[in-house]
């Protein structure tokens, strides 16, 4: 294969939700914690999340969701960061993930991006005119030595990535929990399909693992075979 196999790794709600609404304010690393029944088990999710693949791929609005643009500069990790972005992100969020990250690869098609300004041995930038995720993910392998990584961005990205074929394994933690809302973010988002010839876009999924884990959660660990 040449490029590295990627596994999408998300908490969702049982309904398939992965933010708590509509609006940036609702997200569900900030809510869950509050809900009575749902953040007993949440740290589980964090636990998880600390054995996935030493790179991760991210979105830069769910990073700018999460305040990286005024976070305090973090302690580095032996994980290296691949965000795609080309608005969301300020020069502080770009320096947060040089920081944190072994290695952090911005992917960008805003030839302005304020990324540009910054000069960090461990900070490389993938120029695209328009995203190509095939592109990059073999970018990733052949010249910086990714062979695995974990995807954890929005619902739209996750949606190019399952129409491109790019999803290898998915690994779902599921928070018992009821969100809602039909513009609420999902796994999945992006554009529906409309006809039964647009039925190879699917993805079909073999289980591999079902895991019930405390407090109501549950971990669905699946292949994907096409």
């Amino acid at each position: 294969m040449n490029r590295p196999i990627t596994t999408l790794f998300m908490l969702m709600s049982v309904d398939g939700k992965i933010s708590t609404g509509a609006t940036d304010d609702l997200d569900v690393d900030k809510d869950f914690p509050k809900i009575a029944g749902v953040s007993e088990g949440l740290h589980q999710y964090y636990e998880i999340e600390q054995t996935t693949d030493l790179w991760t791929l991210n979105s830069g609005r769910v990073q700018a969701k999460i305040g990286v643009n005024t976070k305090k500069t973090p302690n580095r990790t032996p994980v290296s960061f691949v965000v795609i972005d080309n608005k969301h992100l300020n020069e502080n969020g770009i320096q947060y993930f040089c920081a944190l990250s072994k290695r952090f690869v911005l992917i960008t098609s805003n030839e302005k991006h304020p990324a540009f300004n910054i000069e960090e041995s461990n900070f490389h930038i993938i120029h695209q005119k328009e995203l190509s995720l095939k592109d990059a993910l073999i970018k990733l392998k052949s010249e910086y030595g990714c062979e695995r990584i974990t995807i954890q961005t929005g619902g739209t990205l996750n949606s190019l990535f399952l129409r491109e074929k790019l999803f290898d394994y998915v690994d779902i933690v599921v928070a018992p929990v009821l969100i809602g809302g039909k513009d609420t973010s999902t796994l999945i988002d992006g554009k529906s399909l409309f006809s039964q010839r647009e039925l190879s876009k699917l993805g079909v999924l073999k289980l591999q693992e079902c895991v019930i884990l405390e407090n109501s959660y549950l971990r669905l660990r699946y292949e994907v075979i096409h």
